[in-house]
């Protein structure tokens, strides 16, 4: 083979090595800029629970900037992942205008209004990403609220236990959850994997679902009332934290 063949092929290599690095490192730093954007969305959101609006409006405020210095890095320049992607130009207006109505109802006082604004950006992105198939810890956390919701459709004290689908289907929702928890400890990084936070949530959030088969097979309702509320309690911790 010519050498100059030789050459343009291993220049080849190298210049699509280097594309391929810059497409992967270009994401993961939208994936951490977003993360960023995030946890102040995440805390805005515990405030507004709690009827704090300035302290809201503070993280709120710091969400709206890192959002600025995002659009101006990304809005023109999406990561590979996104290319061809119908949301992710959509993104960058839908955001804003979510921030401008959620300032609009935390200085009118509609905390709940607001919140449901901050929700409507995590929404955005969880949709954004999963329409590429890009996966992130927050995403899974958002997928277990999900299941978590629908084995909290089962704390009822006057649970009809005689209802022979009563049992099966409390096992499956819970299983489901259990499934969710896993998964996302499988794509937690390595630091919060191991981080007593996050293994609090997460090992806690087991020992509860360990106990249900017990509650089911006893059909003890009360049992089940309070493994639900502990487990309630655990993904509640977890959406602030890593949602």
């Amino acid at each position: 083979m010519p050498l100059w063949v030789v050459r343009a092929a291993c220049l080849v290599f190298v210049l699509l090595a280097g594309n391929l690095k810059a497409s992967a490192d270009d994401l993961a730093d939208f994936n951490t800029a977003v993360e960023a954007l995030s946890a102040h969305n995440r805390v805005a959101i515990g405030y507004l629970r709690t009827g704090n609006g300035d302290l809201a409006s503070l993280e709120i405020d710091r969400l709206r900037e890192g959002w600025t210095k995002l659009t101006e890095r990304f809005s023109g320049k999406p990561p590979h992942a996104f290319d061809g992607n119908p949301l992710y130009p959509k993104l960058f207006t839908v955001v804003g205008v979510r921030l401008v109505g959620t300032d609009l109802m935390l200085k009118t006082g509609h905390f709940e209004a607001a919140q449901n604004g901050l929700n409507g950006i995590r929404a955005d992105l969880y949709d954004l990403r999963k329409a590429s198939g890009v996966v992130v810890l927050a995403d899974c956390v958002r997928d277990a609220n999900i299941a978590m919701d629908a084995l909290m459709a089962f704390d009822d004290r006057a649970l009809d236990w005689s209802n022979a689908e009563t049992g099966p289907t409390v096992t499956t929702k819970a299983s489901s959850y259990g499934t969710e928890l896993d998964r996302c400890d499988r794509i937690a990084n390595e630091e919060i994997r191991k981080a007593p936070e996050f293994r609090r949530l997460i090992d806690g959030s087991k020992a509860s679902l360990a106990q249900i088969p017990k509650a089911v097979a006893n059909r003890d309702a009360d049992l089940l009332h309070r493994l639900l509320i502990e487990l309630r309690s655990f993904d509640n911790l977890l959406a602030f934290r890593y949602g």
